[in-house]
């Protein structure tokens, strides 16, 4: 009899668990993995994957100034068990990190950006070629006097078809009356021969740009302006010239009468 009873017993509160397991039950919210922070002297950390087993980790670091630094490109032949580090010192701080190879042998160059308070060179380039686990310095071309002017800072640099492409608004006027004109300049870097060259593409700026950095006229009213120029310039020649045939004519008539 206890028995049975027991078994009863099982037999119901197997049925309750089982009609309980329809219920909805609280979802459990899944912890959303954070971004690790980097511990200091640690300011920035990048890690770029040229190739299986070939990865190079920039980082900068520094204690005290945020305006000074030093930067770190570590890199990992994984293959060959080699390990380089390069080092350099960092004027600003790091925006991005940009990987390419500029003139196709091969050889992958790695970009670092910074951004400095100087508005003359807002923008500096720290560029290495890398080969045979070597870093080779290169030397990133300063803004010449037409590239610089109305060039106020705030650059886009980015990578398109194997070339580094840096775009900013020019600004008309100097110190703080200076005013952003709508247009942008954009220029297009290459490697050469170890060396950096430099194309800019006015083709492709939002807007036409003269050289004084100014935006330019449309043609159309420049076409405008030639006709409404060339029209005044016919109706004085015919002006002058029908006042000259009426003297003339009157000197005719004076010298008949006097006949």
């Amino acid at each position: 009899m206890t028995n049975r009873f027991y078994l009863f017993a099982l037999l119901i509160g197997a049925a309750i668990t089982g009609c309980g397991g329809n219920e909805k039950k609280p979802l459990s919210t899944v912890p959303v993995a954070k971004k690790p922070e980097l511990m200091p002297p640690f300011r920035f950390h990048k890690l770029i994957e040229v190739s299986p087993g070939q990865s190079y980790d920039i980082l900068s670091w520094g204690r005290g100034s945020q305006d000074a630094g030093s930067f770190m490109i570590l890199h990992s032949d994984s293959s060959a068990i080699k390990y380089t580090t390069t080092t350099g010192d960092l004027d600003g701080t790091i925006v991005d990190v940009y990987n390419a190879d500029m003139d196709v042998d091969g050889n992958p160059e790695i970009l670092i950006q910074a951004k400095s308070k100087d508005t003359t060179n807002y923008a500096s380039i720290y560029a290495f070629e890398f080969s045979n686990n070597k870093a080779n310095k290169l030397d990133f071309p300063r803004l010449n006097n037409s590239q610089r002017k109305g060039y106020r800072g705030n650059d886009n640099f980015y990578i398109r078809d194997g070339k580094l492409m840096r775009e900013f608004l020019i600004y008309s006027g100097t110190g703080k009356e200076a005013k952003p004109t709508g247009a942008k300049r954009q220029l297009e870097y290459g490697l050469r021969g170890n060396e950096f060259t430099v194309k800019q593409l006015s083709k492709d700026s939002t807007d036409v740009v003269d050289k004084k950095g100014t935006v330019a006229t449309p043609p159309v009213k420049q076409n405008e302006e030639k006709k409404s120029t060339s029209a005044k310039k016919s109706e004085k020649k015919s002006k002058s010239s029908s006042s000259k045939s009426k003297k003339k004519k009157k000197h005719r008539r004076r010298h008949q009468a006097d006949e």
